[in-house]
Formats: structure tokens, C-alpha cells, sequence
């Protein structure tokens, strides 16, 4: 028999076998029947296909044809599936029992259907106060119960709206979250806010809602749309602060297919609405200024807050320069002196230097590969300074110190003896203002600042720093110009050296012979282009190269070295002390594939939480994707899932200790972390760490990304893959330059002030 093109199926949702929240693509057990030649009255069928949400004991009409599956067997495929609040008394207690609403569990549902039967739903809609003839249920559960019950309806509305558009249940909550019970009148009157607003939405998918809901393809509203977006693509992907005129003009072009005159006309109203700042020779151009092709080759685009976060940061820089110090001078000799016979350590003259440097100087720069003593430096720095006591031993300069990341903070506090933080929190963002406590007006308490690892701050970051400072202050800069940008935009450290307006120390000579020392000096030999240094063979060492050819036994050894070998040989915990590092997160030697596997490998069992096609399982390492304020968690980031709550879609995932609770609407901004990529390992140390180098990622290899890697490990580097893609990444030194000014602001604004 032919099965039916059209068949349609009518039943309750007995089980959820498979969900994919990004997708939307589901497996589900349904009580009940249909109209269809193989639909079974009373019985349970298995239906399959993609829906917005769904959740135990709901109501579901679907529509498609009944196939048979060569594994799984008879099954309804769903071309259309709806979902809807159950209507009989069964249904509305496996729906209320299923974890949807916060303040009903199975108990409580039992309760509150027994008491209001098939009027359960009007009562959560219109009559939550009855609620209180439920034994056990009290006013403050009552009103959990009815914000969780009101969220659900109006995102359940939303995800109708979002299905066809290809928006994930995870990030329509977030939608929700943002827009509230207004969400699908706002995404229809502006669909390209979604982009700008919501984490993880595209301008494809905004693009995508824009036709569908009528806009004209030349609308004014997408042409505005798509210099946003370009511009935002720059920043993000590319690391750059602005875009020439017209080159941003040919890249919007590319993207909605519009004139360059409509798009020009786009950039003129959003530079009217302070969305962008045009900028020539260092001077913003107002909106209706004319403009001949010229001049527009001259012209800089900049999205305002960047814009500004430039400008802010080298004016704020040479005020600071310019401003007296807090205490008086310190005799830079007589200090060096002091804390050599203390520390019974002898500077070598660059190091001597460096400190004298400075002690002398209210803003100084220090930068140098690893081994040539920055730590040793930063922490004599801190000692003198600590040393100058008043009446009963009071220290007379305060000293703060602080880093991009925890593991950088971590670090800086164990080689300083001074409690270090990250700079996130040193700023102390208030989640009702959404700004950081220190600023401008309320700037931070401390006489010497210290700021390690400053190669990763972005210029948002440095500006948020800059104006909490206070004027009287006296900075130290540290940080590695070799090693990768920061992943926001801006090219902070390396403008502050090419400004020339700050004291600058570099440092080369290598000091720092940990075990035999091939770690730091293979850094440095690939930072000048040279080949790795191997041990003997069978001789130990702390660093490794192990060539292998074809990407399958490449991550067959990696596999074994991270699980098995390495714990053996080095008594190392594998999910504490080893990390495998990457150039990209997809394909066969991507982070992506290698976390699965490594997960199955070191933490196979246990409740688990399922997001896309990631299990987050209780006790996976784990890393935060973005900063989030709230949280109090930073891009970065590395914890451990402490709990996981398959029933709720929720997860508790401990930082350093700190507990976090991430909802469903929340896990996106999680990845696995047994694996992660070169680039969001700046700024942490391991005891030991697994480089991944193959051909597969011969558009990524290059000098300053291997070199990052290497300098990641402590007592054990293993680089394993291809001789060709080591040999590839030392000899590519063309790093793509980032379009930034802020080390032209602070030399041309330093020269005005000088009289040059």
C-alpha cells in the first residue's frame, strides 16, 4: 500500500526521545490517533519533525505521511507539527508535571489538577489566586508560578512567530528575555534589531524576517541595516576599529545587493542618528558635509562607540601622563638596591632597567616574550612599592594589580603575593545601572596600578579601564606584542609602544630555564622563524613534536596522549591540568569534534543536558563564550558543571568555586572546554597543553598563533600533526594588520601638547 502524501495525526505528547533546541528537529511519542491508514487508536506512535517547542502531556495536530524506517520502524514524518496547551485532565498534569513551570513539579501538579480538574488552565491564566486552595501552595509560590506560567505563553507565541525563520527555542527565550510580551510587534517593525540585540542572531536570519514581513529590498531601513552590520563584521571578525568609506560602501553592496548611492545615502542618516562617526584627517565630518570620491577614499567609518572608546582612551592616557602622582618619588637605586639584598636575586642590566624605568616614569610599558623575566620584574615593582610604610606599619602607596582573564589574574596574584583580579571585576559592573561601579566619577581606590597580560584587552575594555583610573595614579603595562590580538577590537598594546609617548621596556634575553627549557626557547625560535630545538631521542623534556600524516592518527594521538599517556607518565589530571589546543573549532582536528570525543573518553556517564548536538554532563570542563555582567562570568572563563537537570534543562557550573546556574535560554553561551582554540586560550597557563597542527588548518597557520600556543604551557608542550603545517605556521609571518588609530591619536595630541 502506498503510504498517504497527507495523512495527519491528532494526540497527546507522551515523551520527548529526541530534541535538538537549535533545530528544532524532534522525536516524540504521542498517544492517540489520526486519520491516517497507520495511525493506531489508543496506542503510542512515533512522530518526527521540527517544531518550536514542545513539552510533555501538550496537545499536537501534525501533518505528513507515515513511512517505515529500515531501524526504527513504523513512524509518522511530520512535514507541519503544532503544538497547544492540553485540554484533557491527563494531559494538563503530565504538561504542569513536566518542569515547564518553576514552582510545579509532578506533587504539585497532581494537587493542583485534582483540586480545578479541566479548569486548570483558565485558572493559571485568569485566576492564580485560587491557587491558594491547593494545600501547600503559599503566596510567594503563587507568584512564582504565575511569572513562570506568563513567560511560557508569551514565548511560546514568539517561537510560533520564529519557527519558520530558523531561530532556536534557546535564543527565542532570549528574545522574549529582551522585548517582553511586545517581542513579535517590535521584530516586525524592526527586524534588523534582532541582529544588534540578540547574541547569536545574524543579519541573515533579521534579513530573512524583513522580506518575509514586506520591506522592500531597497528599503532605506535595510540599507542603514546592512552599514551596521558591515561595520560590525569588521570589528568582530577582523579586529578593526574603523573602515575606509569606500570600501565599507563595496562590502555592504556585496550583502544586500543595493546601489552604492542608496547605501551612501544609508551612511549619511546614520551618521545623522549617531549610530557611526565619519572621521577625516582626525576630525568627525558632519552628516550633510559634501564629498567627492576624493575625499571619501580619506574618509574613516567608525560604529560611535568605538569611535569614541579611542578617542577617550588617548585622551585619558595623556592626562594621566601629564598629572603629579599620588606619593613622592621613589629613589629608583637605592629601591633596586633594597630589594636585591631582599630578595637575594641579581637583575641582569635589561631587567635593572626595566625597573628603574618604571619607578621613574607615572605611565611605563614592560613587553617580552616568556623567560625573560616580566613576572620577576612585576613582582620586585610591587614589593618596593609596598615597602614605604607610615605610623604602625601602615603601607603608604596602595597597590592593585589585575589581569584580562581569571587564570592571568590567578597567576599574577601567586607571583606577586598581592590579591590580583580581573579587570571585569576590578571594575565592579552593577547589574542594575548595567555599567561598571568605577568610572570617571567614582574612580578606583590605588595609587600603582599593575595590568599583566594587556596584549588581550580590546579597546572597549581599555576604555572602561582608562576612565575608572584616577588621575593620580601611576600604570604599569605588561604584556606579549608577539603573541595574538585581542579577540575584540583594537590593537591596544601594540598602539600604546607605536604611540612612542610612554616609557617602553623590551625585554629579549631569556632567563627562565624551567626543566630543559625547550619551551621558552622554541617560543622564541619560532617567534624569529626558526625550527623547533627536539630533545635526543629518549631523552626527557618539556617539550615535543610528534609528526603524523594523516588527520586520523593525529587524533588518535592526541586522544591517547590527553586521556591516558600524560596522566600516566607526568601524574597529571586530565581534566584539571591538560589542555588541548586547536587553530579552528570545525572539521575532523576541530574543537568541536575533538571535545565530543574527548568527553566520551574522560566523562562518559552521568545526568547530562542536551543542547544541539553538545551533552553538557555533570563534571565536563567547561568555558563561558561572551561576558556576561549578570553572571558575573567573562568570555574565557573555564569551570565546571557542578550539577546538571536533564528535566529542566538546567545546569550549576562552578567558577572557581563560584556556583553559576545557566536556564536553557542560557547554554549557548557555554561550549565544552577538554579542547579549545588557540585564541580563546590567551591569557591562561597550563601545566601541559596538546597542540593540534595540521594541513586541514593551513588557512589559519601562522608564526604568532603557533607561537600563543606554545607559550600556553608550563611544564609540558606536545606539538602533534603535520611537518608541513609546523613549517607553515613559522614561516607565514604575514599577520593581517588591524585599522586602528589610537597610537596616531596619542603621538599627534602628544605633539600638539609638546608645541611640535
Amino acid at each position: 500500500m502506498a503510504d498517504a502524501p497527507n495523512d495527519t495525526l491528532d494526540g497527546t505528547v507522551t515523551g520527548i526521545v529526541f530534541r535538538n533546541d537549535e533545530t528544532g528537529y524532534s522525536v516524540l511519542r504521542v498517544a492517540g490517533g489520526g486519520d491516517g491508514a497507520f495511525a493506531l487508536k489508543g496506542s503510542e506512535s512515533i512522530v518526527v519533525g521540527t517544531c518550536g517547542a514542545v513539552w510533555e502531556g501538550e496537545d499536537l495536530h501534525a501533518v505528513g505521511e507515515w513511512v517505515t524506517d529500515r531501524v526504527h520502524g513504523r513512524q509518522f514524518k511530520a512535514k507541519e507539527i503544532v503544538c497547544a496547551t492540553p485540554r484533557s485532565v491527563a494531559g494538563i498534569e503530565r504538561y504542569l508535571a513536566s518542569g515547564l513551570i518553576k514552582g510545579i513539579g509532578p506533587e504539585y501538579a497532581k494537587r493542583i489538577v485534582a483540586r480545578f480538574g479541566a479548569d486548570t488552565i483558565e485558572v493559571l491564566d485568569h485566576h492564580s489566586g485560587r491557587l491558594r486552595e491547593v494545600p501547600g501552595i503559599g503566596t510567594l509560590r503563587i507568584a512564582r508560578i504565575k511569572k513562570s506560567w506568563e513567560a511560557e505563553r508569551g514565548t511560546r507565541e514568539v517561537m510560533i512567530f520564529t519557527q519558520g525563520y530558523g531561530i532556536s527555542v534557546a535564543k527565542t527565550v532570549k528574545i522574549y528575555r529582551r522585548y517582553g510580551p511586545d517581542s513579535i510587534a517590535i521584530i516586525k517593525s524592526d527586524p534588523y534589531r534582532l541582529c544588534r540585540d540578540i547574541w547569536g542572531i545574524g543579519f541573515s536570519t533579521a534579513d530573512k524576517i524583513a522580506m518575509s514581513v514586506g520591506m522592500a529590498k531597497d528599503a532605506p531601513e535595510r540599507a542603514r541595516a546592512a552599514i551596521i552590520h558591515t561595520l560590525q563584521t569588521e570589528a568582530d571578525e577582523g579586529g578593526h576599529c574603523w573602515t575606509a568609506e569606500p570600501e565599507l560602501l563595496l562590502r555592504a553592496q556585496e550583502l544586500v545587493d543595493i546601489p552604492v548611492e542608496r547605501l551612501s545615502e544609508a551612511l549619511k542618516q546614520e551618521m545623522a542618528d549617531g549610530r557611526v562617526v565619519v572621521e577625516r584627517e582626525g576630525e568627525p565630518v558632519a552628516a550633510d558635509a559634501p564629498s567627492n570620491d576624493a575625499e571619501a577614499g580619506m574618509r574613516r567609518v567608525y560604529l560611535t562607540e568605538l569611535y569614541w572608546a579611542e578617542r577617550r582612551v588617548a585622551g585619558k592616557m595623556l592626562r594621566l601622563l601629564a598629572a603629579r602622582r599620588s606619593f613622592d618619588p621613589i629613589d629608583a637605586d637605592r629601591a633596586i638596591s633594597w630589594w636585591e639584598r631582599k630578595s637575594g636575586f641579581r637583575f641582569a642590566p635589561a631587567q635593572e632597567q626595566a625597573v628603574r624605568t618604571s619607578l621613574l616614569n607615572k605611565v611605563s610599558l614592560i613587553t617580552g616574550g616568556p623567560g625573560v623575566g616580566k613576572t620577576t620584574i612585576i613582582r620586585a615593582l610591587v614589593e618596593i612599592y609596598g615597602a614605604r610604610r607610615g605610623a604602625g606599619g601602615k603601607p603608604l602607596i596602595h597597590v592593585q594589580t589585575a589581569a584580562p582573564t581569571g587564570r592571568a589574574a590567578k597567576r599574577l596574584s601567586e607571583s606577586t603575593g598581592v590579591p590580583s583580579q580581573t579587570v571585569h571585576r576590578l571594575l565592579k559592573y552593577n547589574p542594575q545601572t548595567r555599567r561598571f561601579s568605577f568610572d570617571s566619577d567614582n574612580p578606583l581606590p590605588g595609587d600603582v596600578f599593575v595590568f599583566d597580560e594587556t596584549s588581550m584587552v580590546d579597546i572597549r575594555l581599555m576604555d572602561s579601564l582608562m576612565d575608572a583610573l584616577p588621575a593620580t595614579a601611576t600604570l604599569i603595562i605588561v604584556g606579549d606584542t608577539d603573541q595574538l590580538p585581542s579577540v575584540g577590537p583594537g590593537n591596544v598594546l601594540h598602539d600604546l609602544i607605536s604611540s612612542g609617548a610612554i616609557a617602553c621596556s623590551r625585554l629579549t634575553e631569556i632567563f627562565r630555564q624551567a626543566n630543559s627549557g625547550l619551551i621558552v626557547r622554541n617560543a622564541h625560535r619560532v617567534n624569529e622563524g626558526l625550527g623547533f630545538e627536539l630533545p635526543p631521542s629518549g631523552e626527557e623534556s618539556d617539550f615535543y613534536f610528534i609528526p603524523q600524516a594523516s588527520p586520523e592518527r593525529t587524533l588518535s594521538v592526541v586522544l591517547d596522549f590527553m586521556t591516558t599517556r600524560i596522566p600516566r607518565k607526568f601524574r597529571m589530571d586530565p581534566m584539571a591540568d591538560v589542555q588541548v589546543l586547536s587553530p579552528m573549532r570545525r572539521n575532523a582536528l576541530g574543537t568541536e569534534n575533538l571535545n565530543a570525543l574527548l568527553q566520551q573518553r574522560l566523562n562518559p556517564e552521568g545526568p547530562a543536558v542536551q543542547r544541539g548536538a553538545t551533552l553538557f554532563r555533570r563534571g565536563d570542563r567547561v568555558m563561558q563564550l561572551r561576558n556576561n555582567y549578570d553572571k558575573d562570568v567573562f568570555n574565557g572563563d573555564v569551570g565546571f558543571v557542578a550539577e546538571a537537570y536533564p528535566s529542566e534543562r538546567r545546569l550549576v557550573v562552578t567558577f572557581d568555586g563560584k556556583p553559576v546556574e545557566y536556564a536553557s535560554g542560557d547554554l549557548d553561551e557555554l561550549s565544552l572546554a577538554y579542547a579549545t582554540t588557540i585564541h580563546k586560550s590567551q591569557g591562561s597557563e597550563y601545566p601541559a597543553v596538546i597542540v593540534l597542527l595540521h594541513n586541514q588548518h593551513y588557512l589559519l597557520l601562522q608564526r604568532n598563533l603557533l607561537y600563543t600556543a606554545i607559550t600556553r604551557g608550563k611544564r609540558l608542550v606536545l606539538v602533534v600533526g603535520s611537518r608541513w603545517a609546523a613549517e607553515k605556521a613559522i614561516e607565514t609571518n604575514t599577520v593581517r594588520g588591524r585599522r586602528t588609530s589610537l597610537g596616531e591619536r596619542i603621538s599627534a595630541r602628544n605633539r600638539r601638547e609638546d608645541g611640535r
